[in-house]
């Protein structure tokens, strides 16, 4: 039977901070940003919205990607620190 294993943002974070970090805030402070820079230079908001949700969308993808490596690392880890990993071989 197999037990879905969720990883949560905290532990994601605890677990690699700076990675976590720049996969989550980096995209969202390009997207604030450049709402900024729109608002500011008078450019339509229509494009810099679309850039927004872009960014939002790569955050949210390249976090989940992050969080499947992680488990895949602590799975290999668990995997290998076992006492019959010989008898896997």
């Amino acid at each position: 039977m197999s037990v879905r294993n969720t990883l949560s943002l905290v532990e994601l974070f605890l677990a690699t901070p700076a990675k976590s970090s720049l996969l989550a805030f980096g995209p969202l402070v390009l997207a604030l940003g450049q709402l900024g820079n729109s608002y500011v230079n008078g450019i339509s908001p229509v494009v810099a919205v679309g850039f927004a949700l872009v960014m939002l969308g790569f955050a949210v993808v390249a976090m989940r990607h992050h969080a499947a490596e992680h488990r895949l690392q602590r799975l290999e880890a668990d995997l290998e620190s076992s006492p019959d990993a010989d008898s896997l071989r």
